[in-house]
């Protein structure tokens, strides 16, 4: 019996520990690589939020990555397409946003696309975005297409290449302590 009761403190020391659902900070920037020749992929379908929920207004955010943007802005090499900031609930079970820029025509944008996260030691990011071009009778003539997978680490800046489309992202959690940063001077 007292091996049982070692063997299940045991497990529970080693198990890992469950992820609940804990509020987030994503911010992403959408970018072309202006010097990789751009790939037309098929138009972007229908369903292309497929169950995705959009981001309501009242979790936007002020964007947090603007001198970075800047710096793109002023390289000749990059076309920032798209940056957006919002607070989202991230837990073991995935949760897909709908993410979308620009005027609508006949259910799609210029920019549309969702992106899939999914909270473990790492988080898990599932990208699909679409950048449209539009015929003079507003349906999508010629689409670019960003599928990108990766485990990104929390709280930094991750990018996800896909040739001549990239996405900047970074998740921050708004609800653990910030980490202190190390003195510069060790007292004796």
């Amino acid at each position: 019996m007292r091996l049982f009761r070692s063997l299940t403190l045991l497990l529970t020391l080693v198990a890992p520990t469950a992820f609940a659902d804990s509020l987030y900070q994503v911010e992403m920037i959408l970018v072309r690589q202006n010097a990789v020749p751009a790939v037309a992929s098929r138009p972007a379908p229908e369903d292309w939020a497929a169950g995705a929920q959009p981001i309501s207004a009242d979790s936007q955010r002020t964007p947090a990555l603007n001198a970075e943007v800047e710096k793109l802005r002023a390289s000749a090499d990059y076309s920032v397409l798209l940056h957006k900031t919002w607070q989202q609930n991230l837990g073991e079970t995935s949760s897909k946003v709908a993410i979308s820029d620009g005027e609508e025509h006949y259910g799609h944008f210029p920019i549309e696309g969702t992106l899939d996260l999914k909270l473990g030691r790492f988080t898990d990011v599932n990208a699909s975005f679409w950048v449209n071009q539009f015929s003079n009778d507003g349906l999508v003539s010629a689409s670019e297409r960003l599928q990108q997978q990766s485990h990104t680490k929390n709280g930094q800046l991750n990018f996800l290449d896909n040739g001549h489309l990239g996405l900047l992202i970074k998740i921050t959690s708004l609800t653990a302590p910030a980490r202190q940063q190390a003195p510069d001077v060790v007292p004796d």
